[in-house]
């Protein structure tokens, strides 16, 4: 689960953690069970892996799922669920079987996270209610991403309508940048994305969480399809001064003047195509 994305979900209350990377989506079992009793919520899911019913469906999970799963290991643990000396960990699983389902992690995102899949059986067990909202805020999320993703994808086809108008000359005074401030200027960014930041939206990324805590994702993602038309071209024009030499500070100033002017020029743009009834 290298890469991961990392998303909030609020579940009557709860919120809970999910991890995306490519199309698989992992939920955090931990935060779940600590829906049910926040101060017990590794023996939750320790005995929720006790259980019989749970061992079986998680070894058809891996066999659906993952070609490195050990079978022979598998029906070892099989035949001991369900005893009452029969203890699980997450760790113990993994390690044992080789599962990919079910993953323990530490550190920042830290606690125990399962396949969607499996993390709606976990859920399902500590409470049906709690499932159904679950799954209906999961489904939420990845609307609202695939909604981004379509955006981004028809951004191209509009590339092409609006590039053009980059070399118009109307003006029209609106979500038009701000100058930036002679302090800006001179401030030195170890990170060229901020410095791209600044010069388009007035602020740097942490700058902009910092504002938006609630908010998942970054500015860009919030961005208007101007706005990233006009970062995709000072995307280039940045590369272009760094092989000319320019200090950071000379390129944050011709970046945002350029910005400004361009923005200018397609918010004018889409005004008059508006007015056309187009």
């Amino acid at each position: 689960m290298n890469k991961n994305k990392k998303s909030t979900i609020e579940v009557k209350g709860a919120a809970i953690t999910v991890l995306s990377q490519k199309e698989d989506d992992y939920i955090c079992i931990t935060d779940i069970a600590r829906y049910k009793n926040a101060e017990r919520t590794d023996d939750l899911v320790r005995n929720w892996l006790r259980n019989r019913n749970t061992i079986e469906f998680l070894g058809i999970w891996e066999q659906l799922n993952n070609p490195d799963f050990k079978p022979v290991e598998f029906d070892g643990i099989r035949m001991q669920a369900g005893l009452n000396s029969f203890t699980l960990t997450p760790k113990q699983w993994i390690g044992k079987t080789g599962a990919i389902g079910i993953v323990s992690k530490a550190g920042r995102y830290g606690g125990t996270y399962a396949h969607k899949d499996i993390a709606f059986e976990f859920a399902s067990w500590i409470s049906v209610e709690f499932k159904l909202y679950l799954i209906k805020e999961f489904q939420r999320l990845k609307d609202d991403e695939n909604r981004r993703l379509s955006l981004a994808w028809n951004l191209n086809r509009t590339l092409s309508k609006l590039n053009y108008r980059i070399h118009t000359d109307a003006i029209k005074a609106h979500l038009i940048p701000a100058l930036v401030t002679p302090a800006q200027a001179a401030i030195t960014y170890a990170n060229e994305a901020d410095l791209l930041n600044v010069a388009l939206f007035g602020r740097t990324a942490k700058q902009w969480r910092d504002a938006n805590p609630r908010l998942e994702g970054n500015m860009r993602d919030f961005a208007s399809i101007e706005q990233l038309l006009v970062l995709a071209n000072i995307e280039g024009m940045n590369a272009e001064f760094i092989h000319m030499g320019l200090t950071q500070g000379d390129r944050l100033k011709r970046l945002n003047e350029i910005a400004i002017r361009q923005m200018k020029t397609l918010t004018a743009a889409n005004t008059k195509a508006l007015g056309d009834g187009k």
